[in-house]
């Protein structure tokens, strides 16, 4: 490998042969960082405590932070956070992203570190999902913003992600100088690029049809739950083929037993990897839902949202490369996966801004039993480093 060399401020700046890694000390701030940051909570919406931590550091660290006015459109108490490195002459720039909100919480954050393993004392999330990636960020920023960097850096940190990418969406596009980017934004194990997400469609329908009581005039009502029911027995759900899924998630109506049910409510889900037959799919579900009406007597309105879109990346994608390289640079054998999850990827990638989704090593993020291993957040640390630096070069 021939080395790469550029200019900045802090003078002639050339890619070791060797992975930056992290100091001790540098470890040490991070799992502080980390431990900090999930203890602060913030539910989707409810970032205003965390985003503030998080500005304070990056100001810290000699960065100047911009914070949009997303928060009326999301509904947060926040906007997206934006902090740059300046690039070095000649240089491109990219973009490192990390959500700032996590899923409600059913008790409050204490986290406990046990033999590496950073856990929540109490029965409820830890907060990995994102957290993990806020504190490598910050270790990042700190770093480039002590030394030099062979490319500029635009830091941004999210809010409402958990709200199907509400505050991403918001994101002025114009704004980010940013050639390509990566969010770090996947619960599995370090090495998974995530070259592939789905289309996801949300369905609400809401069905009306008569009440009635229903020991005495039963054959006056028309009832909504029943039409429901009937419209779930004739769809398909589950794993419906390798790239797609389907799922009832919600159902809520009536008013009582004795009643025959006048309103009912479904929430549905549609998936895959490919654009088109997640179309078909959620049109096939919205004709169960109407013929199931038609059938009950009953009327239904249905609402669809497209919350994000498929996408396919290249291995031969620059943010591929930088990211495979600097894994490969650390020992880790880089793997290339598709997900069924939507994240913050999807939403630059629609504003076409082409990102990378990287794994980070948390695991069973949204469960009370989410950890994450101090190992882990070191790594992230320093192939997050690696892959500033083999970003110049791809």
């Amino acid at each position: 490998m021939t080395a790469a060399r550029a200019i900045g401020a802090f003078g002639p700046y050339r890619l070791s042969p060797r992975p930056p890694r992290a100091s001790p000390q540098e470890r040490e701030r991070l799992a502080e960082d980390f431990a900090r940051l999930c203890e602060i909570p913030s539910p989707s919406g409810l970032e205003r405590e965390v985003a503030d931590a998080v500005g304070t550091e990056l100001r810290a660290a000699g960065l100047q932070v911009e914070e949009d006015g997303s928060g009326p459109a999301t509904g947060s108490q926040a906007g997206n956070l934006l902090a740059r490195l300046p690039a070095p002459h000649g240089a491109r720039t990219i973009l490192l992203c990390a959500h700032l909100d996590t899923v409600p919480l059913a008790a409050p954050v204490q986290v406990v570190r046990e033999e590496g393993v950073f856990t929540n004392a109490n029965a409820a999330i830890l907060g990995a999902d994102n957290k993990a990636a806020v504190a490598v960020l910050l270790g990042v920023a700190r770093r480039l913003g002590r030394e030099s960097s062979p490319v500029g850096v635009e830091l941004l940190f999210t809010t409402c992600e958990e709200l199907a990418l509400r505050g991403v969406k918001e994101v002025d596009r114009a704004a980010l100088r940013s050639e390509f980017g990566f969010v770090f934004d996947h619960a599995s194990p370090i090495g998974e690029l995530i070259v592939a997400a789905p289309t996801y469609y949300r369905i609400e329908a809401r069905f009306h049809g008569a009440a009635a009581h229903a020991g005495i005039r039963p054959e006056d009502g028309r009832n909504a739950i029943d039409a429901a029911a009937r419209a779930l027995a004739a769809m398909q759900t589950g794993r419906l083929d390798e790239n797609t899924t389907a799922n009832v998630g919600v159902i809520e109506g009536g008013s009582a037993a004795n009643v025959v049910a006048e309103h009912c409510r479904v929430e549905l889900e549609a998936r895959s990897l490919d654009d088109d037959r997640a179309g078909a799919v959620m049109g096939q579900m919205v004709d169960r839902l109407g013929e199931a009406a038609t059938d009950s007597e009953c009327d239904v309105e249905t609402v669809v949202e497209q919350l994000f879109r498929a996408y396919r990346l290249a291995r031969t994608a620059p943010q591929v490369r930088a990211a495979a390289a600097a894994l490969e640079a650390l020992g880790i054998e880089p793997s290339y996966v598709a997900t069924g999850g939507g994240s913050d990827a999807n939403a630059l990638v629609a504003a076409r801004l082409p990102v990378l989704n990287v794994a980070n090593g948390t695991e069973r993020n949204h469960q009370p039993d989410e950890s994450v291993t101090a190992e882990a957040l070191e790594t992230m640390l320093d192939v997050t480093l690696g892959i500033v630096e083999r970003s110049a070069e791809v």
